[in-house]
């Protein structure tokens, strides 16, 4: 039912309209990827004069802090599968932020910084910080540690 209301829909399953909205209200992945949208895009907007999206600095970041891990490392590291980390590792290799080096074993790959890459970090980094005040001041730093702490608990939880 295409363009129908949630309480039409909730009606005709059998589920109610109450069970909907407890539903709508406790989802953690509506809740978690609607933060998360929301956040990326202020992150984003940030950004924007550096060229480079959240996803692209937190993986130059992540790339910079981990400089001899196997690309299958670094996935884990993002919590990301490989192929979406090849395929963001793509765009900065093509921007000269990255290169991609072989190991001694041939089929290991590893993600190196590059100068452009750290002026790129450098130019990024104040903007960052100020993203960050802005999406953790409503919390403040207790509200943010303690987010930050069951963020973890949960990430371990699914691990």
């Amino acid at each position: 039912m295409k363009g129908a209301p949630l309480e039409t829909l909730c009606q005709g399953s059998g589920v109610g309209n109450e069970a909907c909205r407890e539903m709508t209200r406790t989802c953690a992945d509506f809740n978690l990827r609607r933060t998360t949208r929301l956040v990326s895009q202020a992150f984003d907007k940030a950004l924007k004069p550096t060229g480079l999206k959240i996803t692209q600095f937190s993986l130059l970041v992540a790339a910079y802090m981990n400089p001899n891990l196997i690309l299958h490392k670094l996935a884990k590291v993002m919590g990301m599968d490989r192929t979406t980390l090849s395929r963001n590792l793509a765009i900065l290799e093509r921007k000269g932020l990255v290169v991609l080096e072989r190991g001694e074993d041939r089929r290991e790959v590893q993600a190196q910084v590059t100068a452009a890459g750290l002026e790129a970090l450098a130019k990024a980094a104040p903007l960052w910080q100020q993203a960050q005040q802005r999406v953790t001041s409503n919390l403040g730093r207790e509200g943010w540690e303690e987010l930050l702490g069951g963020l973890r608990t949960l990430v371990r939880g699914l691990k």
